[in-house]
């Protein structure tokens, strides 16, 4: 019989000072990514509701093995991060569900978008390029700070983004939307985009 490895996480500190990444040594979602406001959002994610249940959890984003989870200021993530840490290790280990439906809300995309779909389709080449320049470039980073961006669209050289996780909130969010994603496509694409903007952010 196959031996389950038992999960292991971590916590990690984010850019965004009311955000902690916790990341876990197996894949808690395979596809997409679910970010809920409240308890009434997250129906859909046994984990997230029990993670509510904490009075000072305000936000959780969950996306291939991490969760990020956003507190309210009432306590310091010093105070809490290992027991959050634990709670979440002992769930996962006890066989409990992290998402077990994903509902157009929850994944935080317009309803014309299908729920697993990030990015808005490409309508053109260029479009084709910046979604692989998110992709390949940006993506990876943004994860690493325990957040997501996605494609929202483009027109007349301002690409329009949605930032997630971490990100959406997060003060040094807007200098690494304009010197970093934006000097990005700027220099990739000269000529065609002029500003990279947050519709969330």
């Amino acid at each position: 019989m196959e031996k389950t490895i038992p999960y292991t996480i971590y916590a990690e500190a984010t850019p965004n000072p009311t955000t902690m990444k916790f990341v876990a040594n197996r894949v808690l979602l395979e596809d997409g990514l679910a970010e809920y406001t409240s308890m009434d959002e997250a129906k859909g994610s046994p984990l997230a509701l029990k993670l509510f249940g904490f009075p000072f959890i305000t936000g959780v984003f969950i996306q291939g093995n991490f969760i990020t989870l956003m507190k309210s200021d009432m306590v310091s993530w010093q105070d809490v991060v290992m027991e959050l840490r634990e709670f979440v290790r002992d769930y996962l280990n006890s066989g409990g569900l992290v998402v077990t439906e994903l509902d157009s809300n929850s994944i935080r995309t317009d309803s014309e978008l299908a729920t697993t779909t990030v990015h808005a389709e490409a309508s053109s080449e260029l479009e084709e390029k910046i979604i692989a320049i998110l992709d390949n470039e940006v993506g990876p980073a943004v994860a690493q700070d325990g957040g997501n961006i996605t494609f929202k669209g483009y027109e007349n050289g301002v690409v329009n983004v949605v930032l997630r996780g971490a990100c959406s909130g997060c003060p040094s969010s807007t200098v690494t939307l304009k010197n970093g994603i934006e000097t990005l496509l700027k220099n990739r694409l000269p000529g065609e985009v002029t500003e990279v903007v947050a519709i969330n952010g």
